[in-house]
């Protein structure tokens, strides 16, 4: 059974922007594009470990503050020619508020 936990109300994190909070494996940025769509990912670049929550966001990507990398938020996944992923956490929105699924077998299989 997937649990799906509450960690904010959407209007918590700006446009375009990220809020981090703890997780099993380390910080998770939750992130939140212009559309509103959320993504939850860990929050370190699978590069050299920089804080994706800092970067900047654009479209459905976010760009690592450190060397540049781009992460695409739906996958996790680094854009080409970067190589390297991150862990993806389901996230939604639910009357305003964001959820996401933080156990991480759960995790993987969602």
């Amino acid at each position: 059974m997937v649990t799906w936990t509450d960690v904010c109300a959407v209007t918590d994190i700006p446009q375009q922007g990220a809020r981090t909070l703890p997780g099993p494996d380390g910080q998770i940025a939750v992130f939140r594009t212009a559309s509103d769509t959320v993504f939850a990912i860990l929050d370190r670049c699978p590069h050299k470990g920089g804080p994706l929550s800092q970067g900047i966001v654009h479209g459905q990507a976010v760009t690592c503050p450190l060397h540049n990398w781009v992460i695409d938020l739906e996958t996790g996944e680094a854009v080409k020619p970067d190589q390297g992923c991150v862990r993806r956490y389901p996230a939604k929105v639910v009357e305003g508020r964001v959820l996401i699924v933080t156990v991480p077998a759960l995790t993987e299989a969602a």
